[in-house]
């Protein structure tokens, strides 16, 4: 069974930092390509960024490139994604996804920007 654990989140100020993490297991990691996804309140899934099963090639939504980095760590079945300079508007849960075959995520965590 896919199990996708994300942790990480919680309330930061503007301009803050915050590092996610999601824990895999259930699949072969390493051989699968890796994504985050947000929800906004009262707002549907927006996809924020995507790395391949190698680490390389990342990519990004526009609004957060050039302020997260997502990373991942094969030997330890972990993703990350690392968020700089927080706007208000990064507020969202986010959620680990393994996107093929059927998009599976977790149960997220929530970040909380606000002064």
């Amino acid at each position: 069974e896919v199990q996708l654990v994300e942790s990480g989140g919680g309330l930061v100020q503007p301009g803050g930092s915050l590092r996610l993490s999601c824990e895999a297991s259930g699949f072969t990691f390493s051989s699968s390509a890796m994504s985050w996804v947000r929800q906004a309140p009262g707002k549907g899934l927006e996809w924020v960024s995507s790395i391949n099963s190698g680490g390389r090639s990342p990519t990004y939504t526009n609004s957060v490139e050039g302020r997260f980095t997502i990373s991942r760590d094969n030997a330890k079945n972990m993703l990350y994604l690392q968020m700089s300079s927080l706007k208000p508007e990064d507020t969202a849960i986010y959620y680990c996804v393994k996107p093929s075959p059927d998009g599976t995520r977790g149960q997220g965590t929530q970040v909380t920007v606000s002064s």
